[in-house]
C-alpha cells in the first residue's frame, strides 16, 4: 500500500472541500472512509491510491447516524452500520425487504463496521478489476476489458457495454431502488437531492464514472417513503454458497395487494446487473392482474427481454427469471 494522508473530521464543512480536478469521484485525491471495509480493501492491491482518506466517523451522530421511522417513511443517517439498520425492528417489520438485503449482505462482522452510506457506493467490480495486471477500462479508461471473452461467470446480463460488463455486488441498493428512496447529499456546490434510481450510472463508455456524485461529495442521508407496498415486501439471493457470497441473482419486491390482484408492484433486480436495476415494464405488466405462477413468469419473462448473456454468463438469464419468479409469489404469500 502507498503512503496517504489520515484526516479525521467533526464538522461537515472540514469534510466537504471544493476541488479544481476534473475526475470521477472515485478517483478524487481526498477519499471519505466510514467503515472503510471497501477502499481499504483495494488501496492494499493498489487498484485505487489516494493521497488522503477523510474519516466521517466523527460527524455529529445526532445528525448523520439516526433511525428515524414516521407516518411518512424511514430516514437513514449515513452513518448508521448496516447491522444496526438490520437488527431495527421498526425496520425489519415495516420495510422487511430492506432488512432482509442487509442481511444477506456480507457477513455480520463486516455488516458491524460497514456504513448504509458506504455500502450504496461500494465499487461495481469483478476480478479483472482487482487485478491489476489485466486490463480495465474501469480501472484504467481506455485499457480494454479483460472480462469480455474471459472468465465472466459473476458479471452482468443487463446494462452492459462495449467498455464493461462487471455487475454491481450489492444488496442493500435493490431494495433502496424498488422503493423509490432519495439520497441527501452535501457537497463543494451545497445540497442536493438525488432519487436513488438516478445515483448510479450506466457504464456506457465512461465505465470509471460510477455516480452522478461529484468528487468530495458525500451522502449524509437516505429517505425512504412510506407506502402500503413496504410490509408486503422481499428480498431473494441465490449465491453460491449461503453466507459471505455476490448474488448470481437477486430480486427486491414489494407488492401492494386487493386480494390477490395487484395494485402495484415493485420491482429490483441485483446480480444480473451494471447498477441497481429497475425492472419498470415488468410492473407495469403485473398492474390490475392476479397474481398468479403464469403473471409471475410473464413479468419474469419482460424484466429480463433486453438481456445480453454471453460467455459464462449464460445460466444467468433462466436462474435470474426463477429468482424473479419465486420472490413475486413468496412476497405475494406474506402475512402483513
Amino acid at each position: 500500500m502507498r503512503p496517504f494522508l489520515y484526516e479525521r473530521v467533526e464538522a461537515i464543512e472540514e469534510a466537504v472541500r471544493p476541488t479544481a480536478i476534473d475526475v470521477p469521484a472515485v478517483a478524487a485525491p481526498r477519499q471519505f472512509i466510514a467503515g472503510g471495509t471497501n477502499i481499504i480493501d483495494y488501496m492494499r492491491l493498489g487498484v485505487t491510491r489516494p493521497e488522503a482518506l477523510v474519516d466521517v466517523n466523527g460527524l455529529d451522530r445526532t445528525a448523520y447516524g439516526r433511525i428515524a421511522v414516521s407516518d411518512q417513511g424511514l430516514k437513514l443517517g449515513a452513518l448508521v452500520r448496516m447491522a444496526e439498520a438490520e437488527d431495527n425492528e421498526a425496520i425489519r417489520t415495516g420495510y422487511p425487504v430492506i432488512a432482509d438485503s442487509l442481511k444477506l449482505a456480507a457477513s455480520r462482522q463486516i455488516r458491524n463496521a460497514a456504513s448504509l452510506g458506504g455500502n450504496v457506493l461500494q465499487r461495481t467490480r469483478c476480478l479483472y478489476f482487482r487485478d491489476t495486471s489485466w486490463p480495465c477500462n474501469k480501472r484504467e479508461p481506455g485499457s480494454g476489458c479483460a472480462a469480455i471473452g474471459g472468465i465472466n461467470r459473476m458479471h452482468a446480463i443487463l446494462g452492459t457495454s462495449d467498455s464493461c460488463i462487471a455487475a454491481y455486488p450489492g444488496d442493500f441498493a435493490q431494495a433502496l431502488i424498488a422503493l423509490d428512496a432519495v439520497v441527501e447529499t452535501v457537497g463543494p456546490q451545497g445540497t442536493r437531492r438525488i432519487p436513488f434510481i438516478e445515483l448510479h450510472r450506466l457504464p456506457e463508455d465512461t465505465p470509471d464514472v460510477e455516480t452522478m456524485l461529484d468528487p468530495g461529495e458525500l451522502i449524509t442521508l437516505i429517505e425512504v417513503p412510506a407506502g402500503p407496498w413496504t410490509r408486503r415486501s422481499r428480498y431473494v439471493k441465490v449465491r453460491d454458497r449461503e453466507s459471505y457470497s455476490f448474488a448470481l441473482a437477486s430480486a427486491a419486491v414489494a407488492l401492494h395487494l386487493d386480494g390477490e390482484v395487484v395494485r402495484e408492484a415493485r420491482i429490483a433486480l441485483g446480480g444480473v446487473a451494471t447498477i441497481p436495476w429497475r425492472a419498470r415494464t415488468a410492473e407495469s405488466l403485473l398492474k390490475g392482474r392476479l397474481l398468479d405462477e403464469a403473471a409471475a413468469r410473464a413479468a419474469a419473462e419482460e424484466a429480463f427481454a433486453k438481456a445480453k448473456p454471453s460467455g459464462f454468463t449464460t445460466f444467468k438469464l433462466p436462474l435470474g427469471k426463477e429468482t424473479l419468479i419465486r420472490a413475486l409469489l413468496e412476497t405475494k404469500a406474506m402475512a402483513v
